[in-house]
């Protein structure tokens, strides 16, 4: 019940990477013998593979490490080359890949701007026309929360975003497999995605870079000329042809799967409120990635219940990254929640996997040990 933190890897993943951890063992980029020009091939299908899945052309797909190299030099890249574009606009609600990146090009000259969100999660449109001008070099907004699974309306982003000259930037890692991801149709310029996300392995990222814009970014470190000079040092082969695949595998199960998760999630939030009434739901419901559940029950602390059901089942109090903080939720505080209403944050997950008795178990368990928790109380 944890799939935003992580996914397993997809077995049909894992078949397509056996070969490259052993017998094919070249490396990518060395073009003078056999050994490199399969490992080279293996990683050309991989970035059509990728590419195919988010309507891009193949060399817009740039490969990288995660979500987070990849946020990192979409925004460091760019402003690197900003010129009198001083200013990067970006919402109280995003991942700290993006939220601590953004904030941190203060301490280069920009002027940076987080903008709230309404109570559902969605940044409200007029409020992001007001802040941009042509001083604004980049807005950078996820497309589906980490935490509350709210999307945004990221096409309307970036047509308020291009119409001052500024680029587009989201960071699509939880949508990938769960939604449509097409660059075209979100008109973005630079889109984020992390493979092990969508049931590819840890360690394998994606940015892409629309046509034309490459000459616009800066690498993060410098080194040899791979990835055409924006992310040097070798690519780890078997792990680019596992987020290949899983791209492959999404591409042509993303819709099945978002309907059956929205099936089981449904029927998971209908039983919690059936038996806790003031159980609160977090986020809009009607603009909502498939799968995920933010919930709190009130006057029992998330972790307390995490602990409780943890030999049983997976959730979670937040996003994976902030486990052990003791400040509650930024996300949920953005929304508008009382400390204490954010410190009862749960964050309940759904996947490929995820069968419908584990659902029934799930709802079992935590309402038994909700019951427990608030006899306590």
């Amino acid at each position: 019940m944890d799939y935003q933190a992580t996914t397993p890897l997809d077995p049909r993943v894992a078949d397509a990477m056996a070969p490259y951890w052993s017998e094919t063992f070249g490396n990518p980029h060395s073009t003078g013998h056999g050994f490199g020009w399969e490992a080279k091939n293996a990683v050309d299908v991989a970035r059509a593979q990728v590419a195919d899945f988010i309507g891009a052309d193949d060399g817009e797909v740039f490969f990288v490490s995660g979500a987070t190299e990849s946020c990192n030099l979409a925004i460091r890249g760019v402003a690197a080359t900003a010129g009198e574009r001083r200013h990067i606009v970006t919402v109280s609600t995003e991942h700290p890949a993006v939220l601590e990146t953004v904030k941190s090009m203060a301490c280069h000259g920009f002027t940076v701007d987080v903008l709230p969100v309404a109570h559902d999660g969605l940044l409200a449109l007029d409020v992001l026309r007001e802040a941009v001008s042509e001083r604004t070099l980049m807005v950078s907004v996820m497309l589906a929360n980490n935490e509350i699974g709210v999307i945004q309306p990221i096409s309307e982003i970036a047509g308020i975003s291009h119409a001052v000259g500024a680029y587009m930037h989201t960071d699509a890692t939880q949508a990938a497999g769960r939604m449509s991801v097409d660059v075209e149709d979100l008109g973005v310029d630079l889109l984020s995605l992390s493979a092990h996300k969508f049931y590819g392995p840890n360690g394998a990222g994606v940015l892409y870079v629309r046509n034309g814009m490459h000459p616009q970014l800066r690498p993060l470190f410098t080194g040899g000329p791979q990835e055409r000079g924006l992310r040097p040092g070798t690519l780890a082969t078997p792990l680019v042809v596992g987020l290949g695949m899983a791209s492959e595998v999404a591409q042509g199960e993303w819709e099945q799967d978002a309907h059956r998760l929205q099936g089981l999630t449904t029927d998971l939030r209908l039983a919690l409120c059936s038996g806790y009434p003031d159980v609160q739901v977090f986020g809009s419901l009607a603009r909502r990635v498939a799968g995920n559940l933010s919930v709190g029950f009130p006057g029992i602390l998330a972790e307390q219940l995490v602990q409780a059901v943890s030999r049983e089942i997976a959730i979670s109090t937040g996003a994976a990254c902030s486990t052990g903080s003791p400040k509650p939720s930024h996300v949920l505080s953005a929304l508008g929640c009382s400390p204490e209403m954010a410190a009862t944050g749960l964050r309940i997950s759904l996947g490929r996997f995820t069968t419908e008795p584990e659902v029934v178990f799930a709802i079992d368990t935590l309402g038994r040990a909700v019951k427990r928790l608030a006899h306590r109380t």
